[in-house]
């Protein structure tokens, strides 16, 4: 069995030295690169299944490319960057990230966190790539929602994660506890904060009323519940 390619960007040959060593004595397959161009060529010919992402690139920003990252390809994308504020955080999750690791940091913890996204569910695991409901159109295979009109709002590779579960379990309670198992992720307030912000930004592609959502509902100190008629294919 071809063992899982993790890609490592960043500026810091001892960085990416210290984490293929730690990767592949885990068993993973993994190429390093310095700069954003290098690794953009490189996706011409390599389809890693989780991207790590240093956001002080010398030839490219690095959020720019986690948000290309996000909506064109299929792979897990995990932000490493010394960048501590928590407005940094959101805007990473925001723009499709899937998980956000702080320097300096383990190399066991960035195994640890590779591991749980490769334990998430991809997004083709479902024979069919369309759903319907609600006057929507959500279409996995292109990352897109499309309306009653026609019009195209796209969604990152970690929204759809989220979507997927919710339509996959319509009019069911969804805790934090079975989003974190399903999802892959280390529990937590990383973990929790990346949630808020998935299905914020799901709510506001959906037009949903914040404050009072018709689709994704809360239920305080329970998780979530979609409220939505789904039909697949």
């Amino acid at each position: 069995m071809t063992q899982p390619m993790v890609a490592i960007l960043d500026d810091e040959p001892e960085i990416r030295r210290m984490l293929s060593n730690a990767l592949e004595d885990a068993g993973f397959r993994t190429a390093s690169f310095a700069r954003a161009t290098e690794f953009e060529a490189a996706l011409n010919t390599m389809s890693p299944d989780v991207c790590l992402v240093d956001l002080g690139l010398p030839d490219r920003d690095g959020l720019t490319l986690v948000h290309r990252l996000a909506l064109e390809s299929g792979a897990s994308v995990i932000i490493i960057s010394g960048r501590t504020q928590v407005q940094d955080r959101v805007t990473g999750l925001e723009l499709g990230a899937d998980d956000y690791i702080v320097k300096p940091f383990e190399p066991s913890e960035v195994v640890a966190r590779v591991r749980a996204r490769l334990r998430s569910p991809k997004s083709g695991v479902k024979s069919s790539q369309t759903a319907r409901f609600n006057g929507w159109t959500a279409h996995f295979d292109r990352y897109i929602l499309e309306d009653n009109s026609g019009e195209e709002t796209a969604f990152s590779h970690a929204e759809g994660e989220v979507l997927r579960l919710f339509l996959d379990a319509p009019k069911r309670l969804i805790s934090r506890a079975q989003m974190q198992e399903t999802l892959g992720g280390v529990a937590g307030e990383s973990f929790d904060r990346a949630m808020d912000v998935r299905i914020s930004r799901l709510r506001t592609k959906l037009k949903e009323d914040p404050k009072n959502p018709r689709l994704i509902k809360t239920i305080y100190g329970a998780g979530y519940i979609f409220l939505g008629d789904v039909n697949w294919g």
